[in-house]
C-alpha cells in the first residue's frame, strides 16, 4: 500500500504553528537542505496509525512530489501523549539505508494454553539495513513454536525477509520465552525471603552506640569558658615573673 503524506513549508515557529492548529515538522537528509514543514494533525495521526515508523512514505510538499521519507522521530507532549513535533528522513532509493522495525508477536504459545504460565517478552523492535525497496513494517514472531518452557526464541531464530539484515540487538539475545507460573509455596517463600532481607537491612542501618567513654564517643566536648585557655597561660607564666634575681 502506497502513503502519502501532505505538508506546506512553513516560516513561523513550532510553537506559533502549533496555536494555529497545525502540526510543526521538519524534512532532512540525502544531502539536501532540510526544510520546516507544517502538517495537518488529523492526517499524520491517521498515517502514522497505519504505516507506523518503517514505511516508506511519499511526501506531497506544496503540491510537489519530493520523493520517499521515513518517520525518524515523533515527539510528544508528556502528559497528554499528543505529537507535537515530527522529523522525517529523505531517502535515496538507491542506497542502503537502516531502520527500526517492530516486531508483531502472532498467534499463541502452546504451553501457555495448555499449562498456564506467563510470555515473558525482552525484545519488541530491531535495528536493520537494506535497500529501501526491501524494508518492512514489522517482523511475525510465531508464538506457536514455544511448545514447551524449554524453548526460547532469540533474534537469531526470526525469519527475516529476503535483503534484510538484523544489525541490532545480538542474535543470541531473547526475544521471547514462556514462564510457567509460580506454586503457591514458591510465592510464600518469596515473599518471607524479601521479608527477611528488609529487615537485615534495617538493621545493618542501625548505628553502633560507643561503649560509654571509650574514645570516640557520642556527644559534645566539654567547652571551655571563655577566656579560660588565656587564664591557664597566666598563671603558668606568673610564678616565673615572681623570681628575683639576687
Amino acid at each position: 500500500m502506497d502513503y502519502v503524506l501532505t505538508a506546506q513549508v512553513r516560516e513561523q515557529k513550532g510553537t506559533k504553528v502549533r496555536a494555529e492548529g497545525a502540526l510543526p515538522a521538519i524534512v532532512y537528509g540525502r544531502g539536501t537542505k532540510s526544510v520546516a514543514l507544517s502538517l495537518s494533525p488529523a492526517e499524520f495521526n491517521k498515517l502514522y496509525r497505519a504505516a507506523g515508523a518503517a514505511t516508506l512514505i511519499d511526501l506531497l510538499l506544496n503540491g510537489k512530489n519530493e520523493g520517499k521519507v521515513l518517520v525518524q522521530e515523533v515527539q510528544e507532549e508528556p502528559v497528554s501523549g499528543e505529537i507535537i513535533h515530527v522529523d522525517l528522513r529523505r531517502i535515496d532509493m538507491n542506497k542502503e539505508m537502516t531502520a527500526t522495525v517492530e516486531l508483531k508477536f502472532v498467534g499463541e504459545a502452546p504451553v501457555v494454553k495448555e499449562q498456564g504460565g506467563t510470555l515473558v517478552m525482552t525484545v519488541h523492535s530491531v535495528d536493520v539495513k537494506c535497500l529501501p525497496k526491501d524494508l518492512v513494517s514489522h517482523i511475525d514472531v510465531n508464538l506457536g513454536l514455544l511448545k514447551s518452557y524449554d524453548v526460547v526464541l532469540k533474534v537469531k531464530d526470526l525469519v527475516v525477509p529476503s535483503g534484510l539484515t538484523i544489525t541490532k540487538p545480538y542474535a543470541d539475545d531473547v526475544v521471547v520465552k514462556a514462564s510457567r507460573a509460580l506454586t503457591e509455596e514458591e510465592i510464600k517463600a518469596m515473599e518471607e525471603s524479601n521479608a527477611q532481607m528488609d529487615v537485615s537491612k534495617i538493621e545493618s542501618a542501625k548505628p553502633e552506640k560507643p561503649a560509654e567513654g571509650a574514645e570516640g564517643a557520642e556527644g559534645p566536648a566539654p567547652s571551655a569558658k571563655p577566656g579560660a585557655e588565656k587564664a591557664g597561660a597566666d598563671k603558668a607564666v606568673a610564678p616565673a615573673a615572681a623570681v628575683k634575681k639576687p
